[in-house]
């Protein structure tokens, strides 16, 4: 029987790129750079083997996918942001087993899912940048990436993480759970954006994430959740905020009472707000 040994909500900002290159940017991101590692180092200490990730930068627009791939290998550069991100080369052993429960589990609970092995199916950064900080091993952990579509509902991802724990359950892996994606995801206007590396888009989303931090740090899960389709709706949720959904889903929605460890500070970057948070699965 497989187990859950970890879930965490985890930042994959760009800028966490550039702060390992040399440059200007060098070094700005170092507390998350520290933070991932520390994720990284918790889940191989927890005795995981397999790292499933639901990627929002993997938007899907019609059900949900899950990259059933043996190996994932590659180089990669970012479409949205190839200034930030370029060159950054992957090879990591996959889980086409669990990617096949993963769908099984969700059919079963009413949602639309399919497994892919397709070779040019690769790797968002959603999942690269977090795992080139968590998983460089010799013998790296195995990845299994599930997207998240971004016209889905709160309530569709609740099902669909209680899904991902029941194919969990079904495995016999140790799985380490990371939500990739932001807390508020506004960005600014086009032509100011390069001044936003280290701002906010808007004081009111920054109120509304430290907020939501006090809330998971207190164990106040189930305020949180009440509030989760006004907060995706107000401060732009990236990706439908599927992730955190999908998180919560897994860990029991409103009944679960966990408290959130946060390894490092909240911080923006392009506007949006970021974060890493470390929810106990047993509580």
């Amino acid at each position: 029987m497989g187990e859950l040994v970890l879930a965490a909500k985890i930042t994959h900002v760009p800028s966490i790129w550039l702060s390992i290159h040399p440059g200007k940017h060098h070094g700005i991101r170092r507390p998350a750079e520290l933070g991932l590692a520390e994720v990284g180092r918790r889940a191989r200490e927890r005795g995981a083997d397999t790292f499933l990730v639901a990627d929002s930068h993997w938007m899907n627009s019609m059900g949900f996918h899950v990259n059933a791939k043996a190996r994932h290998q590659g180089s990669y550069a970012s479409h949205e942001l190839p200034h930030f991100i370029r060159d950054l080369e992957y090879d990591y052993p996959g889980c086409p087993d669990l990617a096949a429960l993963v769908v099984e589990e969700i059919v079963a609970g009413g949602q639309r899912a399919m497994a892919h092995d397709v070779r040019d199916l690769g790797l968002e950064y959603a999942t690269l940048v977090p795992m080139h900080f968590m998983n460089r091993a010799e013998e790296p952990l195995a990845v299994v990436p599930v997207g998240c579509n971004i016209y889905s509902t709160i309530e569709e991802n609740r099902q669909v993480g209680a899904a991902l724990r029941r194919a969990v359950e079904r495995s016999d892996r140790r799985v380490a759970f990371l939500a990739s994606g932001s807390l508020s995801h506004q960005f600014p206007p086009n032509e100011v954006s390069h001044r936003f590396l280290d701002r906010i888009s808007d004081p009111f989303n920054e109120q509304a994430d430290r907020v939501v931090l006090d809330q998971w740090r207190e164990g106040r899960i189930a305020e949180f959740l009440a509030a989760l389709p006004a907060y995706n709706e107000r401060c732009t949720g990236e990706a439908a905020m599927a992730d955190t959904a999908m998180l919560f889903g897994m860990l029991g929605w409103d009944a679960y009472t966990g408290r959130g460890e946060q390894l490092c500070d909240y911080f923006p970057s392009s506007g949006t707000g970021q974060v890493i948070v470390d929810f106990p699965v047993d509580a």
